[in-house]
């Protein structure tokens, strides 16, 4: 990653007017403590190719979260999990307001979100949520919120480490040029998926229906899935993919339990990356597959069709 380490410097030492004023200039908010304007200006001037939303991150590397935990110059250490909490906390939260007494403060609905946004167990009564995000808040304590003191001081004093140009999922830039990763799909495209996930429904029992019949509503999030999860994988649609993609869904209350469900949302999900622009590095799907080939060919040839 080719940042511009004379800006990151000077964003680490300069103070709360400073920091505002560039805000200004750029025309993003200036609210906010020092740390939360410096982690907004970071994500902006420095890391603005990279999707930091909670989907985003999930689907970021460990070694890809660790170096971007010391662009923001904070704590990297700890395990993939720990550190994707860690820069969702530093992006989204003042570290001298979300502590244990602003916790006791907050109602279920909201611990529950928390809860979700950290990764946490999501069952229990409203004291039990609230002791989930007490031990996160507790295992990092002092990581996040505030950037390292010897940056505030002095800024950069050597190469913070960079992050590979070949293996960045992110360099699309100068390396994907073909890939439409915001590329929408039209509505027939999305009705003939539809009929995928929908064909010879009758045939299973009443749960499975149900939940076939849940997903079809879901189409938007799953093409909106796919397309952040080829940007976190630099345009390759592989069996990492899926993995992220199956895990973004069970995060979300998705029925992808159940192996019928499972295996036609993925293959739905590999035809409209297909449709983006991705490139299948030796993809085999780990999920049963079936005796649908012929219907996955079906279904491509009509979406190629619609879209030529």
């Amino acid at each position: 990653m080719e940042a511009d380490y004379s800006l990151l410097s000077t964003l680490y030492t300069e103070r709360l007017q400073e920091l505002r004023k560039r805000a200004e200039s750029i025309g993003i908010s200036k609210s906010g403590s020092v740390e939360v304007l410096r982690a907004r200006l970071i994500r902006k001037l420095i890391l603005s190719y990279y999707d930091l939303s909670w989907e985003g991150i999930q689907s970021l590397s460990n070694s890809e979260i660790r170096k971007i935990l010391k662009i923001f110059g904070i704590k990297s250490s700890g395990s993939h999990k720990e550190r994707r909490q860690r820069l969702w906390l530093h992006l989204n939260y003042d570290s001298r307001r979300l502590n244990i007494g602003y916790l006791a403060e907050m109602n279920k609905e909201n611990l529950h979100q928390l809860c979700k946004e950290l990764e946490l167990e999501l069952s229990g009564n409203r004291t039990v949520l609230m002791g989930h995000v007490a031990g996160v808040l507790t295992s990092q304590l002092n990581g996040w919120g505030r950037i390292k003191r010897s940056l505030r001081r002095n800024g950069i004093n050597s190469p913070i480490p960079k992050i590979d140009t070949k293996s960045n999922s992110y360099n699309k830039i100068k390396t994907h040029q073909n890939f439409n990763f915001d590329k929408i799909l039209t509505q027939a495209m999305k009705e003939d998926s539809i009929d995928y996930l929908l064909n010879e429904i009758d045939k299973f029992d009443s749960i499975t229906q149900g939940e076939l019949l849940s997903i079809r509503y879901r189409i938007d999030d799953l093409e909106r899935m796919v397309g952040t999860i080829l940007k976190g994988y630099g345009g390759n649609w592989n069996n990492n993919s899926l993995d992220i993609l199956i895990r973004l869904a069970r995060r979300r209350g998705w029925p992808i339990e159940n192996t019928v469900v499972r295996n036609r949302i993925t293959k739905v999900a590999t035809n409209i990356a297909e449709l983006k622009g991705a490139n299948f590095n030796k993809i085999v799907n780990k999920l049963e597959l079936g005796n649908s080939e012929s219907t996955i060919k079906r279904l491509r040839k009509k979406l190629s069709d619609r879209v030529n």
